[in-house]
């Protein structure tokens, strides 16, 4: 299972063209390094998957049955856009202009990278969304990821 991690800072330049960090090139399967598929975000930012992530999504969306509009719907908008991006030989990828226009983003972005994925986000939009740590940071760790029991763990509780 894919883990990536990190965040980073980069220019665009005037082409368009984003230079890969070397710290997140290392983190990309071989196989996958030469081949990348962006689309757009569900909060208004691009999402990078190594080929091989982005495949197993696909395969996920198309098991979709299509007789269904609402299916169809997410399926025509989560596509809508994606592109295949291959870095050339200095590690840069050129982002589609329609994706920069819907992202806002123009001349630096954030990668922030997590689990399977790269989010692209422009530096304002990042800043707005993931700046700010919740007041109940806590309370939401709590509630999404549930209680344990398990050997070794901290009890929630203080009964002793």
């Amino acid at each position: 299972m894919l883990n990536l991690l990190g965040e980073f800072e980069c220019r665009i330049d005037a082409k368009q063209r984003l230079t890969l960090p070397v710290g997140l090139l290392r983190q990309l399967p071989s196989a996958d390094q030469g081949h990348l598929v962006i689309n757009r975000g569900f909060e208004r930012h691009l999402v990078l998957y190594p080929i091989s992530e982005w495949q197993k999504i696909s395969q996920e969306i198309n098991q979709l049955n299509l007789y269904q509009r609402r299916n169809r719907e997410f399926a025509r908008y989560f596509y809508r856009g994606a592109s295949e991006l291959k870095p050339d030989s200095q590690q840069r990828i050129l982002l589609p202009r329609r994706l920069l226009h819907y992202a806002e983003i123009q001349d630096c972005a954030i990668l922030f990278a997590y689990a399977n994925r790269i989010e692209v986000w422009s530096p304002d939009r990042y800043t707005t969304q993931l700046g700010d740590e919740p007041e109940d940071f806590a309370e939401l760790a709590e509630t999404i990821m549930g209680y344990t029991n398990q050997p070794g763990t901290i009890p929630t509780n203080n009964d002793g």
